[in-house]
């Protein structure tokens, strides 16, 4: 199938690799582009370099690129997904991968070793409270810094000849536009959380992967081996 992806600008990574490797084409879509604040990067990075975090959480691969090749201090460093973690390791920074996809998992991920540590997040602006309070609640410090946000291009998603749109975040569904009902198109999301904002939305995917765009296109090869698309 030919799969049009939400990503931000320049973060596709090995997307159309991947894709091709599971009998796909993909192209890059963009709700949302990036806008840096440099100044907080900047203070993150000294706050880090001081020895400040006793480890740092990637919770995506935008984080990575800005701080990544900058990080001389060696804190334990966790990432999510392998792309967050190839971004990390191309920079020489040797990380820890979380077992799973969501940030929600990160203090059981750590267990009691997070007690009385200081958990550098350099990540978007945007609200994940809950992470926030399971840290504290584990007896962790977190040190958010919120170094770039997520602003929607305000423009329609270029589908063309695409058969399915994957949704990569809640936030790429919420803000994106596009024409609905626009023949048969295969709606997908990434994740539990992705789907749910659809379903909320009225959008509900027929595809929902495991919070990875591998997962998602094992789910995929699986719906389609049922014959249950194309109808």
């Amino acid at each position: 199938m030919k799969i049009a992806v939400t990503r931000v600008p320049g973060k596709e990574g090995k997307d159309r690799e991947l894709c091709h490797r599971y009998g796909h084409g993909c192209s890059a879509v963009s709700p949302l582009r990036a806008e840096v604040y440099r100044d907080r990067v900047e203070a993150f990075l000294e706050a880090a370099n001081r020895g400040e975090y006793d480890a740092i959480f990637f919770a995506s691969a935008i984080p990575a690129q800005l701080v990544g090749s900058a990080l001389i201090a060696r804190p334990r460093v966790i990432a999510i997904g392998p792309q967050t973690a190839r971004v990390l390791r191309e920079a020489g920074v040797d990380c820890e991968v979380l077992p799973s996809f969501y940030s929600r998992d990160l203090v059981p991920y750590l267990g009691d070793w997070v007690r009385g540590k200081r958990i550098g997040i350099p990540r978007a602006d945007v609200d994940n409270e809950a992470m926030i309070r399971a840290i504290r609640d584990a007896g962790g410090i977190p040190c958010e810094v919120r170094c770039y946000a997520l602003v929607p291009t305000g423009t329609p998603l270029p589908l063309g000849d695409a058969e399915a749109l994957l949704f990569t975040s809640a936030s790429s569904y919420r803000h994106a536009r596009w024409e609905r009902g626009r023949g048969q198109l295969l709606l997908m999301a990434i994740g539990e959380i992705t789907a749910a904002a659809m379903r909320e939305g009225g959008d509900p995917p027929r595809v929902v992967g495991d919070g990875s765009l591998e997962g998602t296109l094992r789910a995929l090869n699986g719906y389609l081996a049922c014959g249950e698309v194309r109808q």
